[in-house]
């Protein structure tokens, strides 16, 4: 059987006032979410990372007892901090039929331009994961260097300076432990001050 393409089932989430745009690359499998939102996989360690990083606190976005999200909690704190939510994939083929960015083709890039067009103020932008990197570049100059894990690069897009940062997957398939991913979000968190 044929892989279907898929489109992207979330708004993108963009506060007015965002300085930071997180993309990730594409939701999982509806089976896999817990809410109508990104990072929605309760094994996906997105929220416990920015939980800890921000209230010292891994289950401070958990609704431990129900394996579940506070979903308010999640979209006041992005409100506050000012950041915006999308992912690098409009349409994509699941070619497994799962989560792994690694069977995942990209049919259809989302349109950075909108976003960014929409949050005047946003001068940074993270990529969660290789696929997600890989996506956003294809908007950029071939010449753009490409972020990686240690190393931030710079671009000029649609009139504006943006500083771009490429993180760890917070999949727990991504082979690194949960503080040292939050070690590599709390250096990006400072570096454009939200932290």
């Amino acid at each position: 059987m044929q892989p279907i393409i898929e489109t992207h089932p979330l708004a993108p989430f963009l506060p007015k006032k965002a300085k930071l745009l997180m993309l990730g690359s594409f939701p999982p499998p509806k089976n896999k979410w817990k809410m109508d939102f990104y990072y929605p996989n309760y094994q996906n360690d997105m929220w416990r990372i920015i939980g800890l990083l921000f209230f010292k606190d891994v289950s401070y976005f958990l609704d431990i007892a129900n394996k579940n999200f506070y979903l308010d909690k999640i979209k006041a704190f992005l409100h506050e901090y000012h950041i915006a939510i999308f992912d690098t994939a409009y349409k994509v083929k699941r070619l497994k039929g799962n989560a792994s960015d690694k069977f995942l083709e990209v049919i259809e890039p989302s349109s950075l331009t909108t976003f960014l067009t929409a949050i005047p103020d946003c001068k940074a932008i993270m990529t969660t994961g290789e696929k997600a990197t890989q996506t956003l570049m294809q908007h950029f100059p071939t010449d753009t260097k490409a972020p990686t894990i240690q190393q931030s690069s710079h671009v000029h897009f649609i009139n504006r300076d943006i500083k771009l940062y490429r993180m760890p997957s917070t999949s727990r398939a991504y082979p690194l432990a949960l503080q040292e991913k939050a070690q590599a979000y709390q250096k990006l968190f400072k570096e454009i001050g939200l932290l």
